[in-house]
Parts: C-alpha cells; structure tokens; sequence
C-alpha cells in the first residue's frame, strides 16, 4: 500500500550495506518420477479383504514421512549424492460383494537417487543457546558431521496412475521388506500394524503406480552483503473492525471477479508459458 510507510531518517532514505548469514543454493535440480507396481504393505484385515474381492481402487496419497540421506562422492569432489524415501499412506477402496465397499490402508515405500554439487568447507560450525547459561557448559556442534551440507527436499503428494493386484511377489517393486525398516510415525498413522510375512496364507499382492513431482536443493550456510533499508515503526494506523455493523464491513470489501470469470485457453496458455523456467543457468 502506497501510505504504508516506513521511514526513519528525516528524508525517509536511510540505506547501507550490511552482512546477513542464510542458505545459499548450491546446486538444484526439479524431477517427475513415475513408480510403477510398487508393493502397498496392508494390515491382516486389509490382506483378507484383498484375497475376497474383485476390484480395488484407490482413493487417496499421502506422504507421512520422508527420509533424506547426503553422502559424498568418491574421486569427485564438492558432488554429494542424495538418497530420499517417501513413505506414503494410501487409502483403497474394496468391493466385497452385494454393492458394499469397504476401505483398507496401505503403506508404499518409494525410493529415488541424484546427484548435486554442494562445494567444500573444511569448518566446524558451533553456536550458542539460550538453555546453555552455566559457565562450566559444553557448547554443541550444529552438525553432526564436518563438511557435510544440507539437503532439502520440496514434494507434492503423490499422483495415483494405476493400481493392480497381482499373484507373484516378484511382479512388486519392493523398497522396504522388513517391520524395523518403518519409521515409528508411519507405523503409529495407520490405525493396524502392518504385516510382512511374504510366506502366509495370502497368495495376492497389492501393487500401486504412483507419480511425484518433486524440488532438490543443497544449500550451505553463507554471508551475504546486501543493500538493506533500516526497519522503523510504519507511519500507517490499524483500523478496529467495526463489529456493531457488519454489514457495512461486508459492503466495503471487493467484489471477488475473478471468482466468477472461468480462464479462457489464452490465459491458461499464457499460465502455463509462464511457469517455465528461464534459463538462467541457476541450475535449475
């Protein structure tokens, strides 16, 4: 807003150059993957229900946990490799006969592998804390490993393709085959536990395809020297809400247009050209 102002200096100009720390990207890269036949691990309950019924779909995906490993690579230095494990919660629907449904839960384990550049740094980094006031305290690494950067991970749930029930453990793409291997928040999500034994009873398997977009950066710790403008107390006073009329509120807020103009294929073009990347050469 144009009388939103912030000023401190009499002309309301008072620039300087200051040293800030964050993250600076090192290396980023964007991916489409697509899973196929991934095994869906389901409860005893969920393994009857599917040695019963004729058709399953599933209705929903959701990721409940990720792990996220970094790891050098050998003879190539500054490049490290990041291991990610999207544990994500499925929700399937079941016919079991006369028109009735019934709904099972599903963990599917997903797995993918790139490779970043993520520089060198031969520090080890120490910071202080508010809890650590006594005089004879230790201060604390804030990593656990020397040189070692941070790997961050940006992902949308996942995008169900297909699901399929096959008779063969061999037709599944398994990712994690062991109960130990399951995170504790992912094992207390599901409202059964989950079960394992390849060599029960049941003779189907559940196989789910599924699609991720996903965001992988490396970032280390950096300062920065930036242009920064100095932070004063805005000139712009806060307006109570009138609450003994409502109705004058709702008269003074703008009508919502866009809410009720449908995008032609122009505009839908022009979003989706400008979604695209510039190259730029950012490593994107």
């Amino acid at each position: 807003m144009a009388e939103n102002k912030f000023s401190c200096a009499p002309n309301g100009s008072s620039r300087e150059t200051v040293c800030i720390e964050t993250n600076r990207i090192l290396d980023s890269c964007r991916d489409r993957d697509c899973f196929e036949n991934v095994r869906v691990y389901l409860s005893c309950y969920g393994n009857e229900i599917l040695e019963r019924t004729g058709a399953i779909r599933a209705k929903c995906a959701k990721i409940v946990w990720t792990y996220i490993g970094i790891d050098p690579i050998q003879f190539n230095r500054g490049f490290y490799a990041v291991t990610i494990r999207f544990y994500v919660k499925l929700v399937f629907e079941a016919c079991i006969g006369g028109g009735r449904a019934q709904e099972v839960e599903g963990i599917a384990v997903l797995e993918k592998r790139v490779i970043l550049f993520g520089g060198e740094s031969n520090v080890n980094v120490f910071k202080s804390s508010a809890c650590d006031n006594d005089f004879c305290s230790m201060p604390k690494p804030d990593c656990g490993e020397r040189n070692v950067p941070t790997a961050i991970v940006e992902v949308v749930d996942p995008v169900i393709l297909g699901t399929k029930i096959v008779e063969k453990i061999s037709e599944c793409n398994c990712c994690c085959c062991q109960e130990n291997d399951l995170p504790e928040a992912v094992m207390t999500s599901l409202e059964a536990p989950l079960m394992f034994d390849d060599n029960g009873n049941g003779r189907r398997f559940l196989t789910v395809s599924l699609g991720i977009f996903s965001v992988v950066r490396i970032v280390r710790p950096s300062q920065l020297l930036v242009q920064a403008s100095e932070y004063c107390i805005p000139e712009k006073e806060c307006c109570p809400v009138e609450e003994d009329d409502p109705c004058h509120v709702f008269r003074c807020m703008p009508f919502p247009t866009s809410e009720f103009c449908p995008q032609s294929m122009a505009n839908l073009s022009q979003q989706n050209n400008s979604d695209r990347p510039s190259r730029c050469g950012c490593g994107c």
